[in-house]
């Protein structure tokens, strides 16, 4: 597939009264229109059948899974998603889709921007439980959820498009495949790997040392109230994130990120 792409939506009208649900129609229909799977490359993306509860689209070659969230405005720092028992189900079970995320301009009547945080990335701490909808509500007592994007590491947000500019496909399948040693770990050990590249990212230079990785040290003990050895936990994360071409050692208690 060439690095391009038709940024336009092509259904100018629908039958619905809502925007929401009119938008909803044009962003499917460009992403099963337009869209290669980030994960394997190939195109084109399936649909899923309707309402189904978490996964909107699926790679007929992978298997991957996606769901998409998209808006007119910017991302803020979370979006919110649909039951909180499913999702969390979903995550115990490591089915839950990867997410796409994806800004339209409605008098451009197209894309803008287009991005994909791998499933790989989702931990019981990116779920926040919102409170259970009133009781004269239409659906009284449901409990949704909202998912934390501020909290998910940079290298976890793969940009396809920005501002209409495409990512070249490969570069974004490798930064896809870069994180993949995440999958099959449990919760806990993803949870631990993330909020130690999380750590890392804040400090804001691609060249750190050891020493400023301990200053997260309570830090990362309040989030992982559980272990009393943050200091030797921090050196393993840092070792599995080498080992996984995140980061390089350089020695003498220093690392870089690449």
């Amino acid at each position: 597939m060439p690095d391009d792409f038709d940024y336009s939506f092509r259904e100018t009208q629908t039958h619905f009264q809502s925007a929401s649900q009119s938008a909803r129609v044009w962003t499917e229909s460009w992403v099963l229109r337009e869209m290669y799977c980030p994960s394997c490359g190939d195109k084109p993306l399936s649909e899923f059948e309707n309402n189904r509860p978490v996964a909107d689209f699926y790679c007929g070659l992978c298997n991957e899974e996606f769901e998409l969230k998209s808006t007119k405005g910017k991302f803020g720092k979370k979006i919110t998603d649909g039951a909180y028992d499913t999702m969390m189900e979903r995550l115990r079970s490591d089915s839950v889709p990867s997410l796409m995320l994806l800004r339209y301009n409605k008098a451009a009547f197209g894309v803008m921007d287009l991005s994909v945080v791998p499933k790989q990335f989702f931990v019981t701490d990116l779920i926040e439980k919102r409170k259970p909808l009133a009781a004269s509500a239409r659906r009284a007592g449901w409990v949704g959820c909202n998912i934390l994007i501020d909290r998910i590491p940079k290298v976890g947000r793969i940009a396809l498009i920005t501002n209409r500019i495409p990512q070249p496909k490969d570069i974004v399948v490798e930064k896809w495949q870069k994180t993949s040693f995440l999958r099959g770990q449990s919760l806990a050990k993803k949870g631990w790997v993330l909020d130690v590249l999380n750590c890392v990212e804040s400090i804001g230079q691609l060249e750190f040392s050891l020493d400023d990785m301990y200053k997260f040290e309570n830090y990362l003990g309040e989030l992982h109230p559980e272990n009393n050895h943050v200091k030797p936990k921090i050196r393993q994360q840092l070792q599995v994130l080498r080992d996984a071409g995140i980061l390089e050692f350089l020695g003498r208690g220093r690392y870089q990120v690449r």
